[in-house]
């Protein structure tokens, strides 16, 4: 088979930076995910957002929600995304009808143009304090995947559910990685449709809330990736240089000792580090916030899984692509953006960005996202009247750029996104 013009761009691309000085970014897979939240009112357009998601390398973008104005311009791009069904519409749709109206509204009108692969049933449900949720969650999952199949699209989509870390009783050392025994009928369940149905297991992970916590006991070094001795679990004899390996791995003891097995993909839907906080926020800062960022993604592009996968890259979304003003809680909810509304860095991220016009008006606001008409759900098919809100505490929740003709905009993309991610790699100072 005759490598395509893109193909042959990438491998151009990369060819421009000397192996010996940059190993990672010929090692360069377009893998890094990133959390496109929206708890703002200043965010630019999803068209000046497309050239930022493109500078880092990112190739899939999560979103807490369906927003149709997100969606309807990412049409005809190379980008994946994993769209979010909001907690309060989890005990509607595990009624079948309600499912399928919800699929019918909300994923079947953009497929196939925009990819979406996954839709997350909530957001760190079964830590939270809503009960009718927590029951609701798995029928709601399975009306869903339902739903999916009975439109063909259940093998195009995967259905599940975002954890929070508090879901383990135990996460150290990872051997010893188990769930709370309250969850624990819940999660055996969760995990069984799992397996059937070939969806991951996510988990949103954040080292930086272990440092913060307890900093004096907790090696920054080992929470943002730097070198350090490791710690070696006393059980299987594997060295974690890091933290959020360490956390990866226990949820994978957790799900094997839930009757699991090994058969179930685990992902980081969420991990950040925040650049600013409030004066008790230890740790938030530009520098860590780089560091950690930067070495999360060169370990992404190098394709490394955890000890106990090592065989088995680890995907992760990085959160978030911008800081996000209207987010509740301590100072540093407002700051794990990789960029400030206006397009810039929020800290030096070691590449050359393109110059966005935020002129023309955002995706921004404060209200209940998820939903785009279909019978017994909210309309939001008029993109002016479309808000969203939709975040998690504890998980850290412009101009149109001139589009060339479809082949020549994806070669260019495809070249741009390898040379901007090589770069990106080769500047991090770890």
């Amino acid at each position: 088979m005759q490598p395509s013009a893109p193909s042959i761009l990438l491998l151009l691309a990369l060819s421009w930076f000397p192996p010996a000085a940059c190993a990672s970014a010929a090692a360069f897979s377009p893998t890094i995910g990133i959390n496109y939240g929206q708890v703002a009112n200043n965010l630019p357009s999803p068209e000046a957002v497309i050239p930022l998601l493109r500078s880092v390398g990112a190739g899939h973008v999560k979103l807490f929600d369906t927003n149709p104005r997100i969606l309807r311009p990412f049409a005809g791009t190379t980008f994946d995304f994993v769209v979010g069904l909001p907690d309060d519409l989890i005990p509607k749709v595990r009624d079948p009808a309600a499912a399928l109206s919800w699929i019918k509204s909300n994923i079947q009108p953009y497929l196939p143009r925009t990819k979406i692969t996954a839709v997350t049933v909530g957001n760190e449900v079964l830590t939270g304090n809503n009960t009718k949720f927590i029951q609701n969650l798995l029928p709601a999952i399975q009306s869903l995947h339902s739903a999916l199949a009975s439109l063909g699209l259940d093998r195009q989509v995967a259905v599940t559910t975002a954890h929070s870390l508090n879901v383990l009783s135990a996460s150290f050392p990872p051997s010893a990685g188990a769930f709370r025994r309250d969850l624990l009928p819940f999660v055996s369940s969760l995990i069984n449709f799992l397996n059937k149905s070939g969806s991951p297991f996510l988990i949103n992970a954040y080292p930086f809330f272990a440092y913060r916590g307890d900093p004096q006991r907790v090696s920054l070094d080992y929470a943002v990736f730097r070198q350090n001795a490791g710690v070696v679990d006393p059980a299987t004899g594997l060295r974690y240089s890091n933290m959020l390996h360490a956390q990866v791995d226990a949820v994978l003891t957790a799900i094997a000792a839930a009757g699991g097995g090994k058969t179930v993909d685990v992902r980081v839907s969420e991990t950040g580090w925040p650049s600013a906080g409030d004066d008790d926020e230890v740790g938030a800062s530009p520098q860590n916030a780089r560091t950690y960022n930067g070495n999360l993604m060169k370990m992404v592009a190098e394709g490394k899984g955890t000890p106990m996968r090592p065989g088995s890259p680890l995907q992760v979304y990085v959160f978030a692509l911008f800081n996000e003003n209207m987010k509740p809680g301590p100072a540093s909810e407002r700051h794990y953006g990789l960029f400030k509304p206006d397009g810039t860095p929020a800290y030096d991220i070691g590449v050359a960005l393109p110059a966005i016009n935020t002129s023309s008006g955002g995706v921004s606001g404060v209200g209940t996202g998820g939903s785009e008409g279909g019978e017994g759900f909210p309309d939001q098919s008029a993109d002016d009247t479309y808000t969203n809100s939709y975040f998690t505490f504890s998980s850290a929740l412009g101009g149109r750029s001139a589009l060339a003709p479809e082949g020549t905009r994806r070669a260019a993309a495809v070249a741009g996104v390898a040379a901007a991610a090589a770069g990106f790699l080769c500047k991090f100072v770890t």
